[in-house]
């Protein structure tokens, strides 16, 4: 049984206040869930991402809750001179457990490639982090029927970078890029399509990469959050602009109590 994880990316999002409170808030919130959970692994695993300046102060007001912390993005060097980069060890040091690899947005606007994202997912997987791959397609790669073509492709890159035993952090997060801030949604049936070919295709590379925890990343809410999450291969939510706010990010974390 794969637990559910719901993981907020603040993107470029926040200041100091603004984390404190919410970071509180979903503390607080998580900890209700779990206290009213007849079986506390019934509530999902919930993480968030704030944007790096603010992850140390993020690891503090979340020290004592269930809640844990990740960065958005990670240098592929260990070290060296790479100025303004941060390295995965430096994450862990900041009280890190996730990373966010491949997002869509650091694909299309810093010119990620698959072999970027491919030894970044090593290099942080290397580190003790657990890295949530992202994967996904454009509207025009979808008209064009390319949808599995595009989400192969991505994943057959980061998957071949890795052993075996690396699995066990591996977090797969299909992200349509045209849903993501548009508003419109995949359907239900339209995501769990895309996430049993994922699921397939990590199976073909490894029989263990089949119990690897699959999100949707595509304008998941409160409103479709549990058509979304009733599907058999939706293992939780990558969440943008809900995970701002403290009610709507909560509501999608109930409903992916299992």
């Amino acid at each position: 049984m794969r637990r559910k994880l719901v993981v907020g990316n603040w993107k470029m999002h926040g200041d100091q206040a603004m984390t404190t409170a919410l970071c509180a808030e979903i503390a607080r919130g998580v900890k209700q869930a779990i206290a009213r959970a007849a079986d506390p692994a019934s509530v999902a695993e919930v993480a968030l991402c704030p944007p790096h300046i603010l992850i140390p102060l993020a690891a503090t007001a979340l020290a004592d809750s269930e809640v844990a912390v990740g960065a958005q993005d990670v240098d592929a060097h260990a070290n060296g001179a790479f100025s303004g980069q941060i390295s995965a060890d430096m994450l862990v040091d900041s009280g890190c457990r996730y990373v966010i690899v491949g997002h869509s947005e650091r694909r299309t606007h810093y010119h990620e490639t698959d072999a970027l994202v491919a030894q970044k997912t090593a290099t942080a997987l290397a580190a003790g982090l657990s890295a949530i791959v992202c994967c996904g397609e454009t509207m025009a790669q979808r008209q064009a029927e390319r949808t599995e073509q595009v989400v192969e492709r991505q994943l057959a890159a980061a998957l071949d970078g890795i052993g075996a035993a690396d699995f066990a952090n591996l977090v797969i997060a299909y992200e349509p890029v045209w849903a993501i801030g548009s508003g419109v949604t995949a359907t239900p049936t339209q995501a769990q399509q895309a996430h049993h070919f994922i699921r397939q295709r990590l199976a073909a590379h490894n029989p263990r990469a089949a119990t690897c925890r699959i999100l949707y990343g595509g304008s998941m809410k409160p409103q479709n959050a549990a058509a979304l999450l009733a599907n058999a291969d939706i293992d939780g939510g990558l969440i943008g602009g809900a995970a701002l706010q403290a009610s709507d990010f909560l509501a999608i974390c109930n409903a992916a109590a299992t």
